[in-house]
């Protein structure tokens, strides 16, 4: 799916980013199996085991061997075992579903057989879409929901995976922004997860095969920015919320967790937002979100999905001295961001009268 980028021209490095190299890294010297590779190269030209070239490659590919295990343990000991994952058994439910992100997890679980549940209260983008039910929701209105609740359970069957992805963003400073849009915000961003979980979760429980609850946060949550106070306090509540209920649910292994804290999603949601930093904090495709979750899911697995690389190490930021958090702040640009922001309806807008952003 495919979404209006700013009209800016990009140098020919502009697609190049920390992630970039991160990826390339990950698949040669930082593999334990390309990593052993190498003092088998070695040993093909006929260096001795006790020379210096064999030595080094040899202790750095156990080193990378005991890092991917030790990584593969601290996962197994945070989150347990996986649940078994059965497509054709699956009921997966999708708040925010008719756009973006969300829809295109519809899409993919929806033509690989999955029963699919897309609540929202926006028609969606695509209507023709196979294997996907819609429903027209405000996930924010209990009253909808237990509406809607009975539906699914009588249309499609107990819902086993929920994908809490609805949101949406004002883009005003605190003072422009009316009390109304205040909590509106709040509820849709927040509160409609406490909705949707008191919901959909009993059910999972009473199911043998358990159940999956994905939590889309935001680094935002964790960071904050201007012109961005109420989807920040709310998305920081998100994650709060989503880790208090990973611990409850320990009792219920077969119940597994999900939180995922992307960076700027490339989406109609913060069009026009100017990214500060391209090499940093890129762009975050929605795909690659999607990728994630969806393996995640499929995998039976608990994890925590954050994307871009500063996403997984934001949390170090509030180590550093007050001073240079100030400092990181007004180099990285992120209280700027949002000066240039229009969202989804000025991007539709913009798209009528022809001048795409």
């Amino acid at each position: 799916m495919d979404y209006p980028r700013p009209s800016v021209r990009d140098s020919w490095f502009a697609p190049l980013s920390v992630d970039t190299f991160l990826k390339v890294l990950n698949i040669t010297l930082l593999h334990p199996f390309v990593a052993w590779i190498i003092p088998l190269c070695f040993r093909a030209e006929h260096h001795a085991w006790d020379t210096t070239p064999m030595r080094i490659s040899i202790a750095w590919a156990t080193f990378v061997t005991l890092l991917y295990f030790a990584d593969v343990v601290s996962h197994k000991i945070a989150y347990g075992m996986h649940r078994e994952v059965d497509l054709s058994e699956e009921v997966i439910v999708i708040t925010g579903g008719a756009s973006g992100l969300g829809l295109l997890i519809a899409e993919v679980y929806g033509m690989r057989g999955a029963t699919v549940a897309v609540l929202d209260k926006a028609d969606p983008e695509n209507s023709e879409a196979r294997g996907i039910t819609y429903y027209k929701c405000d996930v924010g209105d209990k009253a909808q929901l237990a509406t809607v609740a009975a539906e699914i359970e009588r249309d499609l069957g107990t819902p086993t995976v929920l994908i809490n992805n609805a949101a949406v963003v004002k883009g005003k400073k605190l003072l422009d922004m009316e009390l109304e849009e205040v909590e509106k915000s709040l509820t849709t961003n927040l509160v409609s997860h406490f909705y949707t979980i008191k919901t959909f979760l009993p059910g999972m429980i009473r199911n043998d095969t358990g159940g999956t609850i994905v939590t889309v946060s935001s680094v935002i949550g964790q960071l904050g920015a201007a012109q961005l106070t109420d989807y920040a306090a709310a998305k920081a509540g998100v994650t709060a919320l989503h880790k208090s209920l990973a611990a409850e649910l320990q009792e219920y292994p077969e119940i597994k967790t999900i939180l995922v804290t992307p960076g700027q999603l490339s989406t109609p949601l913060f069009a026009g937002v100017a990214t500060p930093n391209r090499f940093i904090a890129p762009l975050v495709e929605p795909i690659d979100v999607a990728k994630e979750i969806i393996k995640a899911v499929d995998m039976g697995l608990s994890d925590h999905i954050g994307m871009p690389l500063y996403a997984r190490w934001v949390d170090w930021y509030n180590v550093l001295p007050v001073g240079v958090q100030k400092i990181a702040r007004k180099v990285s640009g992120i209280d700027r961001g949002m000066k240039t922001f229009v969202g989804r309806r000025g991007n539709e807008l913009r798209e009528k009268n022809g001048n795409l952003i």
